[in-house]
């Protein structure tokens, strides 16, 4: 079996916790940002608007697992009330790094998250996938935790255009960390979306519970990682003989 060379991790959930984010006043802001650019129109019919595009293309990005921006979904509610965008115009670019704000200061490194990284990029590849509709919230965020040095390749799914557990965007982390799966190890939270997703390809799996997945999730879920731990710092712990013993 070829040695383990590579280990790629999961970012919001694996890494680091969303702490006391509040999603409402987030939204809140949006509509400020969209008034301020010159939109007269009012919060209740803006959030009705936005929440109808935002219904419409999370069935894609569920259903069909192709990534879709936060930029269209502001510009398709804006043209549905009347008005002309894009989701390339700045008005709607800078609304979306407003929406984001909030959410980037409330996320949080979990205990031994930062310890674990500095002993796995010592010896091994590193890379990271993350689905996100904003790919500069995850890059914001891993500088804001310091650990964005630790990675080799980072892949966001609004860049890549594919979410986990499409395994396409598992190939690219593969193609960018020049890595096999068989010689990969993958680490995240979501039985569907990282483990799932990881086997998919043929990556060794590593499962840690977190604030939006339990244990009990992972049961449900059938999916069989070849590790489970309880925490990041129960990671740290093992990881070292689990990527030996891979080999």
């Amino acid at each position: 079996m070829p040695l383990t060379r590579g280990v790629i991790f999961d970012f919001i959930g694996t890494l680091a916790n969303v702490k006391d984010y509040d999603m409402e006043g987030s939204k809140r802001k949006l509509h400020k940002a969209i008034q301020q650019s010159g939109f007269n129109v009012g919060l209740n019919d803006f959030l009705e608007a936005y929440s109808d595009a935002h219904e419409k293309y999370r069935l894609v990005r569920y259903e069909e697992l192709v990534e879709v921006t936060n930029a269209i979904w502001i510009s398709e509610a804006l043209n549905k009330l009347g008005f002309k965008t894009t989701p390339e115009d700045e008005c709607v670019k800078m609304a979306v790094n407003v929406f984001f704000e909030d959410y980037v200061n409330s996320l949080e490194l979990r205990p031994c998250a930062k310890q674990v990284l500095e002993e796995v990029s010592a010896n091994y590849v590193m890379g990271l996938i993350s689905n996100f509709t904003y790919a500069p919230v995850i890059y914001h965020g891993l500088r804001k935790l310091n650990i964005a040095r630790f990675f080799n390749a980072v892949l966001v799914s609004e860049e890549v255009g594919w979410r986990k557990p499409n395994r396409k965007i598992f190939e690219e982390a593969l193609k960018r960390l020049r890595l096999s799966a068989s010689e990969t190890v993958y680490v995240g939270d979501s039985p569907l979306e990282d483990i799932a997703g990881a086997k998919s390809v043929g990556m060794k799996t590593i499962f840690i519970p977190s604030q939006f997945y339990s244990q009990g999730d992972l049961r449900m879920s059938k999916q069989q990682p070849e590790l489970i731990v309880e925490d990041i710092c129960k990671l740290r712990a093992r990881l070292p003989n689990f990527l030996k013993t891979e080999a």
